[in-house]
């Protein structure tokens, strides 16, 4: 049988019944839906009654533009070096910990382009975190810290040349004009994209687009 989303909802919910606070990380190239089924996930299992899932992206541990040009990464946004994979990996050994407070998550302003500290906040009655982003699975330097604070990690696999359609969609949808967001996509992007495939035989889990929430926007797929 194919695997569906109501077997990706079961399987979150058996994490959170193994113990103590879980992690579980999706992963996938730029454009593969990350984003939009994290949320989904979140928000099934939360359903009505009192939120016990989290959702915490990677992307609050983008660096600043400011700091980008400091290191002269600004033409690289989004690649590996560009963020804070100490931080992020800190964070998730943080949440793990589990020790009754809140704890606050950066987030990320799709508009601005840039970080927001303490933007999302981690209920202690939070037993499940989702986190989402590119390089969850990378085995290289500080993000190898990573993977041995997640339960699973999930990949989530799309047809290329839908991933790109997606993906210019989004840049054009928060400013970039069609000719720039198609140079970007083929350049920045597709070498990042390149990297996080060739880390897709860590995951526990690859999910196929059959498996992926409907319905599907095209500017959001992330």
């Amino acid at each position: 049988m194919p695997l569906t989303f109501d077997d990706l909802l079961d399987r979150a919910r058996s994490l959170a019944g193994r113990g103590p606070r879980a992690i579980l990380g999706i992963a996938g190239s730029p454009g593969a839906g990350k984003t939009t089924l994290a949320e989904q996930l979140v928000r099934e299992l939360n359903g009505t009654g009192e939120p016990w899932v989290a959702h915490v992206p990677m992307d609050g541990f983008h660096l600043a533009d400011i700091e980008l040009e400091r290191l002269g990464l600004r033409d690289r946004k989004g690649a590996p070096a560009t963020f804070d994979a100490a931080g992020y990996a800190a964070l998730l050994r943080r949440l793990r910990e589990d020790t009754g407070d809140v704890v606050y998550a950066p987030g990320f302003e799709r508009v601005l382009e840039q970080p927001i500290a303490g933007a999302i906040p981690v209920l202690p009655t939070a037993r499940l975190v989702v986190t989402e982003g590119n390089y969850l699975l990378l085995a290289d330097g500080l993000w190898a810290r990573v993977r041995p604070a997640l339960d699973e990690v999930w990949f989530c696999e799309l047809d290329e040349t839908e991933r790109v359609r997606r993906l210019v969609a989004r840049h054009e949808e928060f400013g970039k004009g069609h000719e720039q967001a198609v140079a970007w996509v083929a350049g920045t992007d597709q070498l990042n994209a390149d990297l996080v495939a060739a880390s897709r035989d860590r995951a526990d889990l690859v999910v196929p687009p059959t498996a992926l929430p409907a319905p599907y926007d095209a500017g959001s797929g992330r």
